[in-house]
């Protein structure tokens, strides 16, 4: 601009080939300075600010990478806890009683835990006779039987806290409220199932099975009693009976039979026929 000196900090040079920008001697050792000292702030990935375990330190006043815990600190899944809520037991011993009181709210999710988890063998009535039961597996413990009403109910908690015969537990799946509210829902089952009109509030009416089943169209045997499964294809041997390494497994069910490989006329074995048919 008119009245101002130029700024001399490039000298242009032009000759033949082209224009070539030149920096003043201080400019080139103040750039080549900078780019020494970013070079010493390097910082590579194998030399990341990190605590080794077990290997001491000069950060903390103790010296100890490893800081300690703090106090009363739980590891998960070792928390020795052996009250009535958590073990289902008092005094070793089970009971017929909730650790909590009961709601709706606690039902729903009985319910909504008990569909999830335990239908699949026990179905959804809790009869034992579950989908996986009506393919051949093991029966499952009919809630309705004599013998289950009898059970307290923190006897289901504890089933489903530690197993029991064939069934697994289910602690992994299903944490101490949402067991006492499967167990909740389970005793809502057996009621249902062994209601009388006593047990009913007064003014309030409810129709039979039989009628219902009338009104909907089913058939009479929709009101009957249960049809158990009888056969299962999972039975128990002894360690004498098991058979060797490598052997053929022999169905337990005598309706379904194994067919040997047929000969192809070419003389290779052809695929072996289903017990259908196809």
């Amino acid at each position: 601009m008119p009245g101002t000196a130029p700024c001399r900090l490039w000298r242009w040079n032009i000759n033949g080939i082209g224009i070539r920008k030149t920096l003043p001697l201080k400019s080139l050792v103040f750039l080549f300075a900078a780019l020494a000292l970013a070079t010493g702030c390097r910082q590579d990935m194998q030399n990341q600010p990190k605590f080794v375990p077990q290997r001491g330190t000069s950060f903390f006043v103790d010296g100890r990478s490893v800081r300690p815990q703090v106090e009363h600190t739980v590891a998960r899944n070792e928390a020795t806890v052996d009250d009535y809520f958590h073990t289902g037991l008092l005094n070793g011993k089970e009971q017929d009683a909730l650790p909590f009181p009961v709601s709706a709210q606690v039902m729903a999710r009985g319910q909504e835990r008990f569909n999830i988890y335990c239908t699949p063998c026990h179905s959804r009535v809790g009869n034992g006779a579950g989908m996986i039961v009506q393919r051949g597996y093991k029966p499952a413990g009919n809630f309705h039987d004599a013998k289950r009403l009898a059970e307290p109910l923190s006897h289901y908690f504890y089933v489903m806290t530690n197993g029991y015969g064939a069934m697994p537990d289910y602690s992994a799946q299903l944490t101490p409220p949402d067991r006492w509210a499967v167990a909740a829902y389970i005793r809502a089952l057996q009621l249902s199932q062994n209601a009388t009109a006593a047990d009913l509030p007064a003014g309030v009416k409810v129709d039979s099975l039989t009628d219902i089943a009338n009104s909907e169209g089913y058939d009479a045997s929709f009101a009957g009693p249960w049809a158990m499964p009888q056969e299962t294809n999972v039975q128990a041997i002894s360690p004498g009976e098991a058979p060797a390494a490598g052997a053929p497994a022999q169905p337990t069910n005598p309706k379904i039979q194994s067919h040997p490989a047929i000969k192809a006329p070419n003389g290779e074995p052809s695929k072996t026929p289903s017990p259908g048919g196809n």
